[in-house]
């Protein structure tokens, strides 16, 4: 018995070892030579290097990148994928290679089947993506549609405004503040009309978006291991928790179509996003033709991604001055010398407010809306910084590690504005130090309706009030990763109002 048992295991080596030198043969005589890859950490068997991503992988990563270098590829479970930490290699990625790398990784498993309709930010590269985006570009996020939303913020604002003066002096949760702001505004830009309170299937809306926030910024098995991912998605619920999150959303999303397409309906004088893709639907213009399912998926690109980023942003960038009295306090004599005495800071202001412009870049900078660029995947086989990247192969840039760099930024954890003093770098997507909203082809569309927002609501928060600590305690900075990085614990501040009038 035991003679047969090692005739098996020897025949199994033998097979194994001439499986892996056809495979290393064929590799070899496919690419010429054998391939230059990037610096990698060891790897464990089946999992790779998916136990050194920890709780806060932005920072696990770069601290991994010091090490190993500013191209770095890691294997997470089944996907080889290349993390970038310098902005030398993000403009070679992002920007020489832009065509190559434009592509993105496509859902699978329990997260691809929880969507009735398709993801665009997820989408590859292709003729559907490029109608789509063009339909994001030139109908909702234009300069003139922005513009044209100019009301509903400045409305929205006030709203926040008149609430936090009526705490009488005491602590406010900005973060809850800030939140309901920008839920409000995306709702109405949306939807026309602000948060509904509870869905059809009478669960709390906020609790929702919440759940549909965190499954959407996690990690799944299913992201790792495509084919049998899903058993262990299945197994600890995260398949149900996602399908019951997104068919909430699903039903959601359809309601709103449905009022609008009701005939009874009057007209708004200002179309928000929904009427211009019905719009759009009714008149079929380009190669695309516009359909529900495609209503929907920008519906959720737009609410998912632009209420947590922005909220967030705004909620760092006021903890940061709360730990900064001088630099507060500097913003605020800036914005209130030019507003004076007119009781709202409006956004044809902001333009004149050089340092407050400083202090959201520098908000950008040590706090991007997400920390890494929604994962983009090699196209075609290219050659970064002399190593080979082949298809198939997922691309991580860690914008957070880039603003942290002490290769581009003098004392890169201190919050200081006066660093872009006389500084032609900006977050638009050209300095590949500061790309809070990406680069190329794949940049965030929706770049000028999120920072307007931001702008608008720092702005007259500084405005309209002092701000003092709730106790004597420094503030805690402590990080939740998600789908942006969030305070663990929620901002709490004292609002002392300011005599504006």
């Amino acid at each position: 018995m035991t003679s047969y048992i090692s005739l098996f295991l020897s025949s199994l080596l033998l097979v194994t070892i001439l499986f892996l030198s056809i495979f290393a043969f064929k590799k070899k005589n496919k690419h010429g030579s054998k391939p230059s890859l990037p610096p990698s950490p060891p790897r464990l068997t089946i999992i790779g290097n998916l136990h050194q991503l920890g709780n806060l992988p932005h920072r696990s990563l770069q601290k991994l990148s010091k090490e190993y270098g500013p191209l770095m590829l890691m294997q997470l479970g089944s996907k080889p994928t290349v993390v970038i930490s310098s902005a030398e290699t993000a403009r070679e990625v992002l920007k020489t290679h832009d065509l190559d790398f434009c592509s993105r990784p496509s859902l699978a498993g329990p997260k691809r089947l929880s969507y009735n309709f398709l993801d665009i930010a997820f989408v590859p590269y292709g003729e559907y993506w490029k109608e789509m985006r063009k339909i994001c570009v030139l109908e909702l996020f234009s300069a003139k549609k922005v513009q044209s939303f100019r009301f509903v913020r400045e409305e929205e604002v006030a709203h926040m405004i008149k609430s936090i003066s009526a705490s009488s002096s005491s602590p406010v949760n900005l973060t809850e503040k800030l939140f309901s702001l920008k839920m409000n505004h995306i709702c109405r830009v949306a939807f026309g009309k602000k948060n509904r309170g509870r869905d059809s299937d009478n669960e709390n809306f906020h609790e929702m978006f919440i759940e549909a926030i965190n499954l959407h910024g996690s990690f799944t098995a299913t992201d790792f291991f495509p084919y049998f991912g899903w058993i262990i998605d299945v197994f600890t619920g995260h398949s149900r928790r996602l399908e019951k999150c997104f068919h909430a959303f699903d039903t959601f999303y359809q309601q709103v179509i449905d009022e609008h397409l009701d005939p009874q309906r009057t007209k708004p004088e200002q179309e928000d996003i929904i009427d211009v893709l019905i719009r759009l639907q009714n008149e079929q213009s380009g190669a695309l033709n516009l359909t529900v399912s495609h209503i929907k998926s920008i519906l959720k690109d737009i609410f998912l991604g632009g209420v947590d980023t922005g909220a967030s942003t705004m909620v760092w960038g006021m903890t940061e001055l709360a730990r900064k009295p001088e630099v507060m306090k500097k913003v605020q004599e800036e914005i209130r010398n030019c507003v004076g005495n007119k009781g709202m800071l409006e956004e044809s202001d902001i333009d004149n407010l050089e340092y407050f412009k400083m202090v959201v870049k520098e908000t950008f900078r040590m706090h991007p809306p997400t920390i890494f660029l929604i994962p983009r995947e090699c196209m075609n086989h290219c050659k970064i910084n002399g190593y080979d990247i082949y298809p198939k192969t997922r691309v991580l840039v860690n914008v957070w590690a880039i603003g942290r760099s002490s290769e581009y930024w003098e004392n890169p954890d201190e919050f200081i504005p006066e660093r872009f003093i006389n500084s032609s770098i900006d977050f638009k997507g050209q300095d590949f130090e500061l790309l809070p909203f990406g680069s190329g082809r794949r940049i965030c569309p929706a770049i000028s309706m999120g920072t307007a927002m931001i702008e608008l609501g720092l702005a007259n928060l500084l405005y309209h009030f002092n701000w003092e600590l709730p106790s004597k305690d420094d503030i805690n900075m402590d990080e939740i990763a998600g789908l942006t990085v969030h305070k663990k614990i929620p901002l709490h501040l004292v609002p002392i109002p300011y005599n504006c009038k």
